[in-house]
């Protein structure tokens, strides 16, 4: 009876697939992006990030001791992942001079990121620049790779 009674108005499409994946695909893109294009933290999130942004501008671990370059790194990474933007970190933490790049950078550089996997841009932040991370192999194309073909070629 009742698709009688939806046919017989006809001209309702409410109800059609189309429409209904039109409302789904809707409603996923608004909270995909939000309000105001980045997700809502719950509360305990937010409060971690408030307190990683705190640490990196007072250069503090928990308000006792110095931050040290894996400290930052943790720090930076972690940020990123929770969609902070390099922008608002770039605030809170002044850059500090390039790191010269030498074989043993390299090869260090090499090892941190496949022990820890950190994000490209953390990096900067510890005064690692792209060509030593090109060189170790964490910015895809040249590197480590490449390197070894080089030197197995000569």
């Amino acid at each position: 009876m009742a698709k009688a009674k939806g046919a017989a108005r006809g001209g309702n499409r409410r109800g059609s697939p189309e429409a209904i994946e039109k409302r789904r695909v809707a409603r996923a893109f608004n909270d995909m992006l939000g309000s105001a294009g980045a997700p809502k933290l719950d509360g305990r999130t937010e409060k971690r990030r408030q307190r990683l942004l705190r640490e990196l501008e007072q250069n503090h671990a928990h308000g006792q001791r110095e931050l040290k370059p894996l400290d930052v790194l943790q720090r930076v990474h972690e940020l990123l992942e929770l969609g902070e933007p390099v922008a608002s970190i770039r605030k809170v933490w002044k850059l500090p001079k390039s790191v010269g790049a030498s074989e043993a950078t390299v090869e260090l550089v090499h090892r941190l990121h496949n022990a820890y996997g950190f994000r490209r841009e953390t990096y900067r932040f510890v005064g690692i620049t792209d060509e030593v991370l090109a060189e170790a192999g964490v910015i895809p194309g040249e590197g480590r790779r490449g390197a070894r073909r080089k030197k197995s070629a000569s």
